[in-house]
């Protein structure tokens, strides 16, 4: 381990990076979010939750929004082959 610190030129080089489907991942994210928003209001309208927790869930399902975006512009270029 210490000779790799040493000599970092031995390393093995690193594995081919996994092509993914960045948009499925975003919207099983979105999902999980949108069921943790369901959650959490019928946890509020109960009594049993502050305000925070549904406004973090709103804030994950925006930022999904922002991956969905991300991911259609650059589609071609994290799918293109090496």
């Amino acid at each position: 381990m210490i000779s790799l610190l040493v000599h970092p030129e031995r390393r093995r080089p690193n594995p081919p990076a996994l092509r993914v489907d960045l948009r499925h991942v975003a919207l099983a994210g979105m999902s999980l979010w949108a069921i943790a928003l369901a959650v959490s209001l019928v946890l509020l309208v109960l009594g049993h939750a502050t305000y925070q927790a549904p406004a973090t869930c709103g804030a994950g399902l925006l930022l999904g929004l922002v991956g969905l975006a991300w991911e259609r512009r650059n589609r071609a270029e994290y799918r293109s082959p090496e």
